[in-house]
Protein backbone atom coordinates (compact mmCIF):
# COMPACT_ATOMS: atom_id res chain seq x y z
CA UNK A 1 0.00 0.00 0.00
CA UNK A 2 1.47 3.72 -0.29
CA UNK A 3 2.01 5.59 2.61
CA UNK A 4 3.73 8.61 1.09
CA UNK A 5 0.61 10.05 0.26
CA UNK A 6 -0.97 9.66 4.03
CA UNK A 7 -0.47 10.98 6.89
CA UNK A 8 -0.96 9.99 11.01
CA UNK A 9 -1.31 12.42 13.77
CA UNK A 10 -0.44 11.25 17.22
CA UNK A 11 -1.94 12.44 20.31
CA UNK A 12 -0.34 11.65 23.54
CA UNK A 13 -0.12 13.65 26.24
CA UNK A 14 3.26 11.46 27.15
CA UNK A 15 6.16 13.07 25.13
CA UNK A 16 8.08 9.93 25.52
CA UNK A 17 5.69 7.76 23.72
CA UNK A 18 3.97 10.28 21.05
CA UNK A 19 7.63 10.84 20.28
CA UNK A 20 8.64 7.12 20.24
CA UNK A 21 5.70 6.44 18.17
CA UNK A 22 6.33 9.08 15.80
CA UNK A 23 10.16 8.04 14.90
CA UNK A 24 9.00 4.42 14.40
CA UNK A 25 6.63 5.21 12.13
CA UNK A 26 9.03 7.99 10.19
CA UNK A 27 11.69 4.82 10.36
CA UNK A 28 9.07 2.79 8.42
CA UNK A 29 8.52 5.97 5.74
CA UNK A 30 5.54 7.42 7.31
CA UNK A 31 4.79 10.76 7.74
CA UNK A 32 3.65 11.45 10.82
CA UNK A 33 2.63 14.31 13.12
CA UNK A 34 2.60 14.37 16.84
CA UNK A 35 0.74 16.63 19.80
CA UNK A 36 0.42 17.03 23.21
CA UNK A 37 -3.22 17.85 23.26
CA UNK A 38 -6.72 17.48 21.26
CA UNK A 39 -6.44 20.95 21.47
CA UNK A 40 -3.02 20.96 19.64
CA UNK A 41 -4.09 18.80 17.06
CA UNK A 42 -7.54 20.70 16.04
CA UNK A 43 -5.65 23.82 15.56
CA UNK A 44 -3.77 22.03 13.39
CA UNK A 45 -3.80 22.92 9.38
CA UNK A 46 -4.61 19.18 8.30
CA UNK A 47 -3.55 18.77 4.25
CA UNK A 48 -6.75 17.18 2.37
CA UNK A 49 -5.04 13.72 2.35
CA UNK A 50 -6.21 10.19 4.10
CA UNK A 51 -4.72 9.77 7.33
CA UNK A 52 -4.85 7.85 10.80
CA UNK A 53 -5.16 9.75 13.93
CA UNK A 54 -3.56 7.73 16.93
CA UNK A 55 -5.70 9.29 19.92
CA UNK A 56 -4.47 8.49 23.90
CA UNK A 57 -7.73 7.79 25.77
CA UNK A 58 -6.12 9.83 29.24
CA UNK A 59 -5.77 13.30 27.54
CA UNK A 60 -5.91 16.69 29.33
CA UNK A 61 -9.18 18.76 28.99
CA UNK A 62 -10.82 16.56 26.91
CA UNK A 63 -10.15 12.61 26.68
CA UNK A 64 -9.99 10.43 23.59
CA UNK A 65 -13.35 8.68 24.32
CA UNK A 66 -15.19 12.41 24.44
CA UNK A 67 -13.31 13.55 21.42
CA UNK A 68 -14.77 11.10 19.50
CA UNK A 69 -17.98 11.19 20.78
CA UNK A 70 -18.40 15.17 19.86
CA UNK A 71 -16.55 15.17 16.87
CA UNK A 72 -18.18 14.58 13.22
CA UNK A 73 -16.05 11.60 12.34
CA UNK A 74 -16.42 12.57 8.23
CA UNK A 75 -14.33 15.40 9.36
CA UNK A 76 -11.30 13.48 10.96
CA UNK A 77 -9.00 10.76 10.00
CA UNK A 78 -10.20 6.56 11.32
CA UNK A 79 -8.71 6.79 14.47
CA UNK A 80 -6.38 4.09 16.38
CA UNK A 81 -7.19 4.75 20.40
CA UNK A 82 -3.79 3.41 22.70
CA UNK A 83 -4.32 3.15 26.17
CA UNK A 84 -2.67 2.30 29.24
CA UNK A 85 -5.64 1.83 31.25
CA UNK A 86 -7.41 -0.80 28.86
CA UNK A 87 -11.08 -2.23 29.82
CA UNK A 88 -13.29 -4.10 27.76
CA UNK A 89 -16.78 -1.52 28.37
CA UNK A 90 -14.02 0.89 26.99
CA UNK A 91 -12.84 -0.54 23.84
CA UNK A 92 -16.60 -1.64 22.73
CA UNK A 93 -17.83 1.43 23.15
CA UNK A 94 -14.53 3.25 20.97
CA UNK A 95 -15.24 0.64 18.55
CA UNK A 96 -18.55 0.45 18.11
CA UNK A 97 -17.96 3.97 16.78
CA UNK A 98 -16.23 3.48 14.73
CA UNK A 99 -13.09 3.17 15.87
CA UNK A 100 -10.28 0.89 13.79
CA UNK A 101 -8.37 -0.69 16.63
CA UNK A 102 -7.73 -0.54 20.77
CA UNK A 103 -4.69 -1.07 21.52
CA UNK A 104 -3.17 -1.11 25.19
CA UNK A 105 0.20 0.07 26.19
CA UNK A 106 2.64 -1.64 25.26
CA UNK A 107 1.36 -2.67 22.02
CA UNK A 108 3.26 -4.69 19.23
CA UNK A 109 4.69 -1.96 16.32
CA UNK A 110 3.03 -5.03 13.89
CA UNK A 111 -0.20 -4.51 15.09
CA UNK A 112 0.22 -0.66 15.08
CA UNK A 113 1.42 -0.74 11.62
CA UNK A 114 -1.39 -3.21 10.82
CA UNK A 115 -4.21 -0.96 12.67
CA UNK A 116 -2.75 2.26 10.74
CA UNK A 117 -2.73 0.36 6.88
CA UNK A 118 -6.68 -0.67 7.60
CA UNK A 119 -7.04 3.04 8.90
CA UNK A 120 -5.30 4.04 5.34
CA UNK A 121 -7.50 2.25 3.70
CA UNK A 122 -10.83 3.06 5.20
CA UNK A 123 -9.80 6.51 4.97
CA UNK A 124 -9.29 5.77 1.10
CA UNK A 125 -12.71 4.62 0.53
CA UNK A 126 -14.43 7.24 2.22
CA UNK A 127 -12.96 9.65 -0.05
CA UNK A 128 -13.60 7.86 -3.01
CA UNK A 129 -17.46 7.16 -1.64
CA UNK A 130 -17.64 11.51 -1.05
CA UNK A 131 -16.24 12.14 -4.21
CA UNK A 132 -18.45 9.89 -6.18
CA UNK A 133 -21.81 11.62 -4.38
CA UNK A 134 -20.23 14.73 -4.61
CA UNK A 135 -19.97 13.69 -8.39
CA UNK A 136 -23.61 12.78 -8.66
CA UNK A 137 -24.96 15.55 -6.20
CA UNK A 138 -23.35 17.68 -9.45
CA UNK A 139 -25.35 16.16 -12.02
CA UNK A 140 -28.98 16.21 -10.23
CA UNK A 141 -28.11 20.07 -9.57
CA UNK A 142 -28.19 20.53 -13.36
CA UNK A 143 -31.69 18.89 -13.96
CA UNK A 144 -34.57 21.61 -14.50
CA UNK A 145 -37.14 21.70 -11.71
CA UNK A 146 -39.91 19.72 -14.03
CA UNK A 147 -37.20 16.74 -15.09
CA UNK A 148 -36.45 16.33 -10.66
CA UNK A 149 -40.20 16.01 -10.65
CA UNK A 150 -39.44 13.06 -13.37
CA UNK A 151 -36.82 11.34 -12.07
CA UNK A 152 -38.83 9.90 -9.10
CA UNK A 153 -41.54 8.93 -11.02
CA UNK A 154 -38.81 7.00 -13.23
CA UNK A 155 -37.37 4.97 -10.66
CA UNK A 156 -40.83 4.53 -9.04
CA UNK A 157 -41.49 1.96 -11.89
CA UNK A 158 -44.05 4.19 -13.16
CA UNK A 159 -45.53 3.61 -16.78
CA UNK A 160 -44.22 6.53 -19.01
CA UNK A 161 -48.72 6.79 -19.33
CA UNK A 162 -48.75 7.01 -15.90
CA UNK A 163 -45.72 9.28 -14.92
CA UNK A 164 -47.50 11.91 -17.44
CA UNK A 165 -50.65 11.46 -15.99
CA UNK A 166 -49.68 12.34 -12.94
CA UNK A 167 -48.20 15.10 -13.92
CA UNK A 168 -50.32 16.44 -15.96
CA UNK A 169 -48.44 16.50 -19.20
CA UNK A 170 -48.32 14.41 -22.46
CA UNK A 171 -46.47 10.93 -23.08
CA UNK A 172 -44.29 12.52 -25.94
CA UNK A 173 -43.48 15.29 -23.46
CA UNK A 174 -42.82 12.84 -20.60
CA UNK A 175 -40.74 11.12 -22.40
CA UNK A 176 -38.44 14.31 -23.66
CA UNK A 177 -37.75 15.04 -19.78
CA UNK A 178 -37.37 11.42 -19.47
CA UNK A 179 -33.98 11.22 -22.21
CA UNK A 180 -33.09 14.78 -20.47
CA UNK A 181 -32.85 13.69 -16.94
CA UNK A 182 -31.08 9.79 -18.50
CA UNK A 183 -28.21 12.27 -20.30
CA UNK A 184 -27.54 14.67 -17.76
CA UNK A 185 -27.35 12.02 -15.07
CA UNK A 186 -25.06 10.31 -16.83
CA UNK A 187 -26.67 6.57 -17.54
CA UNK A 188 -28.34 4.94 -19.81
CA UNK A 189 -30.32 2.51 -18.10
CA UNK A 190 -33.20 2.95 -15.67
CA UNK A 191 -32.03 0.06 -13.10
CA UNK A 192 -28.48 2.64 -13.34
CA UNK A 193 -30.89 5.70 -12.17
CA UNK A 194 -32.16 3.50 -9.69
CA UNK A 195 -29.19 3.40 -8.24
CA UNK A 196 -27.83 6.47 -8.09
CA UNK A 197 -31.06 7.55 -6.79
CA UNK A 198 -30.58 5.32 -3.57
CA UNK A 199 -26.82 6.79 -3.35
CA UNK A 200 -28.77 10.25 -3.07
CA UNK A 201 -31.40 9.42 -0.95
CA UNK A 202 -34.61 10.32 -3.18
CA UNK A 203 -36.04 7.33 -2.69
CA UNK A 204 -38.20 6.60 0.25
CA UNK A 205 -38.50 3.03 2.05
CA UNK A 206 -40.92 1.50 -0.46
CA UNK A 207 -39.86 -1.33 -3.19
CA UNK A 208 -38.57 0.19 -6.42
CA UNK A 209 -39.42 -1.40 -9.89
CA UNK A 210 -36.73 -0.74 -12.54
CA UNK A 211 -38.30 -1.49 -16.10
Amino acid sequence: MKQDDCIVYIVDDDERMRVAVRDLLEAKGMNAHAFGSIAEYTAFSRPDTPGCLILDIELPMISGLEFQMQVDQEAHPPIVFITGYGDIPTTVKAIKRGAVNFLTKPFEQSELLESINAAFEQDRLRRRDAATLAALRDKLATLTPRERDVLPLIVGGLLNKQAAAQLGISEVTLQIHRSRVMHKMQTNSVAELVRISEKLKLLSGASVAAR
